[in-house]
């Protein structure tokens, strides 16, 4: 979940110039372009001319713009995916459904280019429907349309990154998602069919909505149809946790609760909620040290270009306690943490804006290129390829996997990475006073900053497989 707009859980760097797209636009901020070219973003629209023409090197974006920035290779070696594609685990003969409003008409080319770029093997089978109904026709002068291209981009090419032996179903619907039930009923729909027809074992969401922008607590609770479906089905199904750390916005999508609060689906016990981190890998040496939570809350040169200003404005992995679903069992021996209450995110993985992905894409309305990426929606569908490819070792798909976190968590195995550093409390300045909502610190153990922690793939995707 980006600031404050659309929920779209991404956040996009255009051409040099950083954007929260679907969140408040930055006012007229430019950070040096990789393709030398003049970058505007005015308020209200997304305008920006260049933008980079091959991916940049870590070097290149801290350079640059004054953060890091990351390529598929290094996204496979730091989650030590090199053991797992030795032997053959590589999300071969699993499907991974992949859920954004209006998708992206370029989709099939920017893989193309995306996968030739980093020496990746194009995916089995690419395959986009529309259960839903007929997607309306793309305009590049519709930032909604626009936001949700950039969303599908970095879903589809991220979930391919981490696991690029599986299938690709890119399940598009027709009504934008944004705060309360809007979109979310032809999702239901979409995703019913796709449970029903066996169409891919699992689920991968990079939406949501406050839990209490939702007009009745019924009306929530009526469109969690999809994800009985799929508890039932064995599909396992996740969403991403939100990108405004413990803060989330109201109806109006425009200013913040004062308190902390969470979204929803990630907040669903049938849901595995998805956080974010802070990756930190070494530039020349490709070492990796411990991640943190990801907060850039007060990063003053990624609020410059968020936001025009020195902030502080919401930027971090979302986490708390839900306000409508009691604690599920499988979090029991954590409730000393969550309390009575459902307690997100489950678990962690890249989604830092100091520490972006790059992504490419070509559709109407940018000029065609590479642009670093972040937020919740990189580490849901970074880890959708990590169920995917336990799913293959495990020979079937898993279902509903939080029990088996939870179990592995408690036992310390050996493929959960531990978060320990960082917190997801954010600041912002609303009605003319500064405000701080305080959320969670990471501990040793479960959180609600971290979930229980990140992965070592190699480690975690035979356990997980046993788990399962």
């Amino acid at each position: 979940m980006v600031a404050a707009a659309r929920k779209v859980r991404r956040i996009v760097a255009i051409g040099g110039l950083v954007a929260a797209v679907g969140g408040a636009p930055a006012t007229q901020v430019a950070l040096p372009s990789l393709a030398g070219d003049a970058i505007t973003l005015s308020t209200g629209s997304h305008h920006a001319a260049g933008a980079s023409a091959a991916p940049p090197t870590t070097a290149q974006c801290e350079k640059a713009y004054g953060f890091a920035c990351y390529g598929a290779t290094q996204i496979q070696q730091a989650y030590d995916e090199a053991p797992l594609f030795k032997s053959g685990i590589t999300g071969k003969g699993q499907t991974i459904v992949i859920v954004d409003s209006f998708g992206s008409p370029t989709i099939q080319h920017d893989l193309g280019v995306f996968d030739k770029a980093y020496g990746l093997p194009a995916p089995p089978k690419l395959t986009i429907i529309h259960p839903a109904g007929k997607i309306p026709p793309f305009s590049g002068k519709n930032d909604a349309m626009t936001g949700w291209a950039g969303e599908t981009t970095l879903d589809v090419e991220y979930a391919h990154t981490i696991a690029p032996g599986a299938n690709i179903l890119l399940v598009e619907t027709p009504v934008s998602e944004e705060e309360g039930t809007s979109g979310f009923p032809q999702i239901e729909t979409a995703e019913k069919y796709v449970i029903a027809h066996h169409l891919g074992g699992v689920i991968s969401q990079s939406f949501g909505a406050t839990e209490e922008t939702f007009p009745t607590t019924k009306s929530l609770l009526a469109l969690r149809g999809a994800y009985v479906a799929a508890a039932k089905a064995g599909v396992t199904v996740l969403t991403a946790s939100g990108d405004s750390g413990a803060a989330d916005t109201k109806s109006n999508e425009t200013t913040y609760y004062l308190k902390p609060v969470t979204s929803w689906p990630d907040s669903d016990p049938l849901i595995t909620g998805v956080g974010g981190t802070q990756l930190h890998l070494a530039t020349a040496t490709k070492a990796r040290t411990a991640d943190t939570v990801w907060n850039d809350t007060y990063n003053v040169t990624l609020q410059q270009a968020f936001y025009g200003d020195n902030g502080p404005n919401p930027l971090a992995g979302g986490g708390g306690k839900s306000a409508i679903f009691p604690r599920p069992s499988y979090q029991n021996k954590v409730a000393a943490t969550v309390g009575a209450d459902r307690g997100v995110p489950d678990i962690s993985m890249s989604g830092a804006c100091d520490g972006s992905v790059n992504t490419y894409q070509s559709f109407p309305g940018y000029p065609a290129g590479w642009y670093p990426t972040c937020g919740t929606s990189e580490a849901t569908p970074l880890f959708a390829g990590i169920v995917a490819l336990a799913e293959q070792k495990a020979k079937h798909s898993l279902g509903t996997i939080n029990p088996a976190l939870y179990a592995l968590s408690a036992k310390h195995a050996a493929g959960i990475v531990d978060v320990t550093k960082g917190n997801n409390t954010v600041g912002f300045t609303q009605g003319g006073s500064l405000h701080t909502v305080t959320g969670f610190k990471a501990v040793a153990g479960y959180d609600l900053a971290s979930g229980v922690g990140t992965v070592d793939a190699a480690k975690f995707v035979p356990e997980l497989a046993a788990a399962g």
